[in-house]
């Protein structure tokens, strides 16, 4: 299994660009299953309500709802994890190891720990922190 982080996520979404198609070349040569996480659900969405916040005029207003609805029709798309009692184990593990990445990179990494997945990901800074957790930069796997 594999398991696209935020930030590969949002390459898929928007579906251009050669980060895009270096990606997608890869992930059409896997028949491992690609997934996404309810974390990374949370952190697009907490984008979207943040400019729904900052969008005074019903234009943007009209523009931003669009936008929400299309992350909407994107995660009934694709296979999606929850942060389920495995999970929040794999998290809580890994705070008391002192792991220290932020709260949202770490609960991704406790959801492909508990799946024993493979996590994609261009935030290799963090990741790498996490003992146990088989990650890729698109280039191949990590150790």
């Amino acid at each position: 299994m594999i398991i696209l982080d935020t930030d590969e996520l949002t390459l898929v979404q928007r579906a251009q660009g050669e980060e895009y198609a270096r990606l997608a070349a890869r992930l059409n040569q896997t028949d491992e299953p690609v997934c996404v996480t309810i974390v990374s659900f949370e952190e697009q969405m907490r984008g979207w309500l943040s400019l729904m916040a900052e969008a005074r005029t019903p234009e943007k207003q009209i523009r931003v709802y669009a936008r929400l609805r299309a992350l909407l029709e994107d995660f009934q798309t694709r296979p999606v994890l929850d942060y389920d009692d495995n999970a929040a184990a794999e998290y809580q593990r890994l705070v008391r190891a002192r792991v220290r990445i932020g709260t949202m990179d770490l609960r991704i990494a406790a959801v492909a720990l508990a799946h024993d997945a493979l996590l994609v990901s261009r935030n290799l800074v963090h990741f790498r922190k996490v003992p146990g957790l088989q990650w890729s930069a698109r280039r191949g796997p990590g150790p």
